[in-house]
């Protein structure tokens, strides 16, 4: 923990509070808040009791959240650079009273966050726009999430093969126009991936997103699971309703 910047009363005129379901809640403002993205990347790499795991850029510590609120790992990192992002995650862990360590730092310093190479999971919602691509957002901190402004896929890659063990796991999501990208990057850095799973909106949509599960030193072979949809005959998904599960918010 450190002394914040921004304090409590002003963080509180800034957003509001989403529920999550398991009991837990999480803080959201503009600036930093949650999506489906979120939530389908915390069910996909959903931790194991003894896992010791951590979320680079947290944002506003939704995916911790959830893992230590319905999961229980052994142990919760969350990592965070930008102020606001690490001060919602703050008040919304201190809230939910769980047991989630976070860290101010840049994940590019993974040097000095992580000098032990014991994590067994990493999870990452990267900026989905590579450098140079894309209109960029005016507003600095929406640049950052979603923009390679701060961490490309590369430095992300690098910093989780530092930190995790020999058959640790990193799960990403991304857009599908990054995935030849993220295979060749991972494979670089001795992350092989091992479980891709497809996003759409309907049956007859093309993919908006994918998630990748990548070992680190795995033997080369893809699982490839079925196509998750959002909706199916104009409601809701089946499967999505299971994810979602009890969360009050949706």
């Amino acid at each position: 923990m450190c002394e914040n910047v921004i304090s409590e009363e002003k963080l509180a005129e800034m957003g509001k509070w989403e529920r999550l379901g398991f009991g837990a809640k999480v803080f959201v403002t503009r600036e930093h808040r949650f999506n489906t993205d979120t939530i389908l990347l915390a069910h996909f790499a959903s931790p194991n009791k003894n896992d010791v795991c951590a979320d680079f850029g947290t944002g506003c510590g939704t995916i911790p959240i959830i893992w230590k609120a319905r999961y229980n790992p052994k142990k919760v990192y969350a990592v965070e650079v930008q102020d606001q992002a690490f001060a919602q995650a703050e008040m919304s862990v201190k809230e939910c009273e769980l047991d989630i360590e976070l860290i101010k730092g840049d994940i590019r310093d993974y040097k000095n966050l992580f000098k032990d190479q014991n994590l067994d999971l990493i999870a990452c919602n990267p900026p989905y726009k590579a450098q140079g691509a894309g209109i960029k957002n005016e507003d600095e901190k929406m640049k950052i999430a979603r923009h390679e402004e701060m961490l490309t896929m590369e430095e992300l890659a690098e910093s989780a093969r530092f930190a995790l063990k020999f058959g640790g796991s990193l799960c990403i999501c991304q857009r599908p126009e990054r995935l030849t990208d993220a295979m060749n990057i991972m494979r670089k850095y001795d992350l092989e991936p091992k479980v891709l799973r497809l996003v759409q909106g309907r049956a007859d949509k093309a993919p908006s997103l994918f998630l990748l599960r990548c070992r680190r030193g795995g033997k080369p072979g893809l699982q490839i699971m079925p196509t998750l949809l959002l909706e199916e005959n104009g409601d809701v998904s089946k499967e999505m309703l299971e994810i979602y599960g009890d969360y009050k918010n949706y």
